[in-house]
């Protein structure tokens, strides 16, 4: 079906009535998806589709919208998405009501590197696999995060293993291996170090998942990973004497991501 002309706001779904403006909904989300999207070209489309669909289905009770009807509602947002701007559309489906609905804002400012606060949160999340019930902690952490004079904050295990941050998957290098939290650990499935990784086996660079505390990152190349800002490497951390190490592989690995937008694909 054809969608109207859609600027800032939020989009409710139904069957065969496509996306709508709804009242503003601030209730519980089950699952989130978010990405940048710069004039009609955003990286990953596949790997988000597959990520919301899957977290979609891993609901509790299995009561969440079926498959056939999350596809019909990827495909209208897909057609809905703005072709010209930057945009951060988040795509949600909510508590209690199993509502579908795409949230249209713009981009923030994006940033080319980042201040990363380095007390070791203990995790606050509840769903660490499945990205939109702890958005509001999260979000609380990275406010707490702000005000000690960083732009975001590590999140720990009970043991000091270093896991993510607030909002990015968390990456370093160590000599020329580029290393990870292991999959073991309670680390969400991020579409960006996914394409990260995959480039870098693509390259011949060895990937390797590895404990670490965060005293054990000083000095070292980390960079903060996200499908909004891309590849930012730390450039300085706060709340502990630790220094970050130069960001020497940093700008060639973010041109190469830039590169990685593309066209969304055409409405069926």
């Amino acid at each position: 079906m054809t969608q109207p002309t859609i600027t800032e706001g939020l989009l409710a779904w139904s069957p065969g009535g496509g996306l709508t403006p709804c009242p503003p909904a601030d209730g519980r989300l089950l699952v989130a998806d978010s990405w940048l999207l710069r004039d009609g070209r955003m990286r990953g489309h596949e790997r988000h589709r597959e990520r919301f669909l899957r977290a979609c289905g891993d609901c509790e009770g299995g009561g969440g919208p079926p498959l056939r009807r999350l596809v019909e509602f990827w495909q209208d947002v897909t057609a809905a998405l703005p072709r010209v701007g930057e945009w951060f559309p988040r795509v949600e489906l909510g508590a209690g009501s199993n509502q579908l609905r795409l949230r249209l804002r713009p981009a923030p400012p994006l940033g080319q590197a980042v201040r990363v606060w380095a007390t070791g949160q203990p995790d606050p999340r509840t769903l660490p696999r499945r990205k939109g019930p702890d958005l509001p902690a999260l979000a609380h952490l990275r406010e707490r995060a702000v005000a000690h004079g960083a732009d975001e904050a590590v999140l720990v295990a009970p043991t000091g293993l270093v896991l993510e941050t607030a909002t990015a998957s968390l990456v370093w290098w160590e000599d020329d291996v580029l290393c990870l939290p292991p999959p073991q650990l309670p680390v969400l499935a991020g579409v960006t170090i996914g394409l990260v990784q995959e480039r870098a086996r693509q390259s011949g660079v060895r990937v390797a998942p590895r404990e670490r505390t965060l005293a054990q990152l000083d000095g070292r190349e980390v960079w903060v990973v996200n499908a909004l800002h891309g590849i930012r490497p730390v450039t300085a951390w706060t709340g502990r004497p630790m220094n970050a190490g130069p960001a020497v592989r940093a700008p060639e690995w973010r041109g190469w991501l830039e590169e990685m937008m593309e066209p969304l694909p055409r409405a069926h």
